[in-house]
């Protein structure tokens, strides 16, 4: 009696705050399956266009008791996106990994600059990104700037669900020390408590966690993932982190999730 499930649950954000790896954290959890691919339903006009029923032919197969997750991080920043989630489910649980939001813009810079060499493209400084020349200012047209102002994004979803329906991820403490974040989450999603430290194996070579789901079976994150970062000029960088520290303790308020963020 294996169905496919739309998820109870949804990973709306946020890019490169750790999605990835919450997702296949999250399903070492035995009641949980997650889908492979990010789906892209609610934030790209043509797979909307499909209809609910494409969108749960993309979801894996489960037992009537399990959850469903999907992680797409499009979705937190996607004007759209939070109207077409509550109307498909108005009581759906959504979880956001955050970064520290100066961290994450640059990590974010890194990837599309890694994009761009595999291809031979020339790419602008961070620096030149992130700063207005003409102002000197934060560039606020920068996307990866963008993202990066969680609250702004939040206040729009918080339009049409309560604020008890999200769950905030530490993305920072997932990477170091994941065990106490899985549980809250695993808590936010009323799962029994199944995953242990058991689960959890640090990697020295990689400097990350792996994961164990039983005596045969172990999963490391995708090479991919924890790419060094360009070298900022360490002046942008405390611009940045002024710019954000209001949205930062605001974001604070609203979520009741506090971190020490310069």
């Amino acid at each position: 009696n294996l169905v496919q499930q739309l998820p109870r649950a949804i990973i709306i954000g946020v890019r490169k705050g750790g999605t990835r790896a919450l997702l296949e954290m999250l399903n070492l959890h035995p009641a949980v399956v997650k889908a492979s691919q990010e789906i892209h339903f609610f934030d790209n006009d043509q797979n909307y266009a499909r209809g609910i029923d494409w969108y749960r032919g993309k979801m894996p197969f489960s037992f009537p008791h399990q959850i469903t997750i999907e992680k797409s991080p499009a979705y937190f920043i996607t004007e759209e996106v939070p109207e077409r989630i509550f109307k498909m489910n108005s009581s759906i649980k959504l979880l956001i990994i955050v970064r520290e939001p100066t961290t994450r813009a640059v990590s974010d810079y890194t990837q599309v600059l890694e994009g761009k060499e595999r291809k031979n493209k020339t790419y602008h400084k961070f620096e030149k990104l992130a700063i207005d020349a003409n102002t000197c200012e934060v560039n606020t047209k920068y996307k990866a700037v963008r993202t990066s102002i969680y609250t702004k994004h939040l206040e729009r979803w918080l339009k049409y669900f309560p604020v008890e329906q999200f769950h905030i991820v530490d993305g920072d403490r997932l990477i170091t020390d994941p065990l106490p974040e899985l549980q809250l989450v695993e808590r936010f999603l009323n799962l029994p408590s199944r995953i242990s430290q058991y689960n959890l194996y640090f990697n020295a070579t990689r400097g990350f966690y792996c994961l164990r789901f039983n005596i045969v079976f172990n999963k490391c994150l995708a090479g991919s993932k924890g790419r060094i970062h360009p070298e900022v000029d360490p002046s942008v960088v405390t611009k940045l982190q002024k710019f954000f520290h209001p949205f930062n303790q605001k974001f604070y308020q609203i979520t009741g999730r506090t971190f020490n963020w310069p």
